[in-house]
């Protein structure tokens, strides 16, 4: 089961032994405030977490987020808010819960390092798999004629995004909206990912499958295990690597 999922039933399974203890609590005289039975609810939440091997931060999450709808309550905020926040936030990330895998943006001097690598001249096929508002692939597309950069996002915002500054910029870079576990491996020569360390096994699996003698796997910051990378390089000095994996 996908952290998210179970997080959120954990939740609900802290609800009744949350009510449960507040009754008994209040019935031997302990007087139970809203703020006293967030705190509860937060606590048996983060423990069953715990019990069942989650993640720190998942822990953190069941504890605070009682608190947090509890304050949000006492804010009174139009629900019309919420609701236009939810969706702006599905737009932005959708499907992270299965994924795994949050917006993570890389920077400029990552770009310079990974156009460093590319052939120097003659056609390449390059795509970023999970490309985010699409500054690596609109950046080397605009470095010389033979790069053909494609980006790869599952989230509708930021593939909207890339795709409207594709166009008003006049670039050829080509993005797609849609899964990279649906693509061929076998099209590209360079593959970049800036993923979690939750997806780089299944991202090796399907490059060992798929990807051609002679194409370029790189990965910033994240490592495979057990499968150590051709080479490393730091784009930024102390910074995370980029790694390198050769077929």
């Amino acid at each position: 089961m996908k952290p998210a999922c179970a997080a959120l039933l954990l939740q609900a399974a802290a609800f009744p032994l949350a009510l449960a203890t507040t009754w008994l609590l209040a019935s031997a005289g302990l007087p139970m405030s809203y703020l006293a039975v967030a705190l509860l609810q937060g606590a048996i939440a983060a423990g069953l977490a715990w019990w069942r091997g989650l993640a720190s931060w998942w822990i953190a999450i069941e504890l605070l987020f009682p608190l947090a709808l509890l304050g949000a309550t006492r804010l009174a905020i139009p629900p019309s808010v919420f609701l236009v926040l939810f969706l702006f936030l599905l737009l932005l990330y959708w499907s992270t819960y299965r994924t795994q895998v949050p917006y993570y943006p890389s920077s400029r001097r990552v770009w310079d390092a990974v156009a460093r690598l590319l052939p120097p001249a003659g056609r390449v096929r390059v795509i970023d798999i999970g490309s985010g508002l699409g500054g690596l692939v609109l950046d080397l597309a605009r470095r010389r004629p033979g790069i053909e950069a494609t980006g790869i996002e599952l989230a509708p915002l930021p593939w909207l995004v890339s795709a409207l500054r594709a166009r008003l910029a006049g670039s050829g870079a080509r993005f797609i909206r849609g899964d990279y576990e649906k693509l061929d491996f076998e099209q590209f020569d360079v593959i970049f990912a800036y993923l979690s360390p939750a997806a780089m096994d299944a991202l090796w699996r399907k490059a060992i499958c798929e990807m051609r003698p002679g194409s370029m796997l790189l990965s910033y910051e994240f490592v495979i295990d057990d499968r150590l990378p051709n080479r490393t390089v730091y784009p930024t000095e102390g910074g995370p690597a980029l790694h390198i994996w050769h077929f």
